[in-house]
């Protein structure tokens, strides 16, 4: 009986530590997409070198050859130091030091060797007992898969929304050295020194279980180096990291650490968004605005004797933040509270396949394409979904990017949506907040001016409209593919400008 809750107890072991290790994993590769970008590139790399990391591993456990029990209880340790501190490694590495990617690879490599000790040790620790190996590595290699798919659900849906990146870390860390803890006092008389283990793994727990209740004040103190201005919200949602920043009068939102819009200029991004498509449109009686769940782009709709407005954002979050904030509800009029306005929380693309509606006019209003979810927002299929949602003469309106910062991307969209059959027209203004940003619209008729714009704008008039639609001989890409929904290139694009302006 006694040796079967021993192995009962290695099994729970085995089943904490593969959790922990793929949860240290997946905060790597989305703390690193979020502070650098590309996640398929931090994804993959993650991936590439944790594998790498593990046959590493694998290979120096046959080097241990005494002590056994000592050196599993050290491997324990270590992996949850630097497992459960590696998101706050991180971040203060992208703020103090030059070579962020050097600290991201080093804890990827640390962390996959120590997994990789972890198996062989644990095997033969098991062996010394119970002499069949059949047994022994098939029920070590299930909890290990277990314990893995546990911590691959558990990040996503439950831990990064809820705990953010920093008590997700910490609380790994923790279970981590709980683990570490179990085998100590179980296998105390195996051990050399047994009470410098437990003197080490209880300062160190404590040491985590402090970082997650402090999480917050710790994300306060990163947060406030990140952004240039004093961070006066910082809210995780299932989908996002969301940030609002406040500078006497400027008030900023930052999604995943890109700004979304200025207070002092988005009045200028969101006048050219709205009302450019709006004077092409004959109607304007039923308009879609896929993202846009700010409320900026509403409240520039909202100017106009609109019947009904849908607005589709992936986020309850954003939506209920930025109609309840009194700040950023004072900034968008409060038009998602309006009785015209319908907001569903769905994804664009899924809304477009369910749905049957048509609309006057659809403003695509959603943030780059710089990873694999957004970028099927920007392929040739969802235009033709956009198209087939589109009213006889309605126009459809596409933040882009930049032309000038991104010109593959940029262009790249505009010619996708012309695949589609579209007639298409482009244009840009300056966004001092952004720089130089561009738009496509694009109708299933030809293009034709048909109201003018509203006088009850900031920027835009019908004087100023024209000049947008020039482009100098530096803003235009003359060879781009069509982003395909099976041949994403929009990201390449998108994600080569990004380094060539880092």
């Amino acid at each position: 009986m006694q040796k079967n809750n021993e192995y009962r107890l290695l099994m729970l072991t085995t089943l904490l530590i593969s959790g922990c290790s793929m949860v240290y994993e997946l905060i790597i590769s989305a703390v690193s997409s979020y502070l650098v970008g590309d996640s398929t590139l931090q994804y993959s790399v993650t991936i590439g070198l944790y594998m790498f990391a593990l046959g590493i591993g694998s290979f120096l456990s046959k080097y241990v050859k005494k002590d056994l029990w000592g050196a599993f209880a050290k491997v324990e340790i270590a992996i949850g130091v630097i497992g459960g501190s590696c998101s706050l490694m991180l971040f203060l590495s992208n703020l103090f030091l030059a070579s962020y990617e050097l600290v991201m690879y080093a804890e990827i490599l640390a962390i996959g060797t120590l997994a990789g000790l972890e198996i062989p040790l644990l095997t033969r620790l098991i062996e010394e007992d119970r002499k069949e190996l059949r047994l022994t590595l098939s029920s070590i290699f299930s909890f290990d898969y277990i314990g893995g798919l546990i911590g691959s659900v558990a990040f996503p849906m439950l831990l990064l929304p809820r705990l953010g990146y920093f008590a997700t870390c910490f609380l790994s860390g923790a279970l981590n050295l709980t683990a570490a803890a179990l085998i100590i006092l179980k296998y105390q008389k195996k051990l050399r020194s047994p009470a410098v283990y437990k003197t080490a793994v209880a300062v160190l727990l404590a040491g985590m279980v402090a970082g997650m209740f402090c999480s917050e004040n710790i994300g306060d103190l990163i947060e406030g180096g990140l952004y240039r201005d004093r961070v006066i919200l910082s809210e995780q949602t299932q989908y996002q990291k969301i940030v609002v920043t406040k500078h006497k009068d400027d008030l900023r939102l930052y999604i995943d650490g890109n700004v979304q819009f200025s207070t002092s200029d988005e009045y200028r991004y969101h006048e050219a968004l709205v009302h450019i498509p709006m004077s092409y449109a004959p109607r304007h009686d039923r308009i879609l605005v896929l993202g846009g769940g700010d409320g900026m782009a509403a409240r520039e709709l909202l100017k106009y004797p609109v019947q009904q407005i849908v607005l589709v954002d992936l986020d309850p979050g954003m939506t209920q933040l930025c109609s309840t904030d009194p700040l950023i509800s004072e900034v968008n009029g409060g038009s998602l509270t309006d009785s015209r306005l319908t907001v569903v929380n769905t994804d664009a693309y899924e809304y477009l396949e369910k749905s049957d509606e048509t609309f006057d006019v659809i403003i695509v209003d959603l943030p780059d394409p710089n990873n694999e979810a957004l970028n099927k927002l920007y392929t040739n299929v969802f235009y033709r979904l956009c198209a087939d949602h589109l009213t006889e003469g309605g126009v459809m309106n596409v933040q882009s990017t930049s032309p000038y910062y991104a010109k593959k991307a940029y262009w790249c969209i505009g010619r996708t949506m012309e695949s589609e059959g579209l007639f298409v027209k482009s244009y840009h203004l300056q966004v001092p907040a952004f720089g130089d940003w561009g738009f496509h619209m694009a109708s299933k008729t030809e293009l034709r001016k048909q109201h003018p714009i509203p006088d009850n704008t900031r920027y835009l008039s019908d004087e100023s409209t024209e000049p947008l639609f020039i482009f100098g001989k530096d803003e235009i890409a003359d060879m781009t593919e069509i982003n395909r929904l099976t041949k994403p290139v929009l990201i390449q694009y998108y994600n080569e400008a990004v380094r060539d302006w880092e």
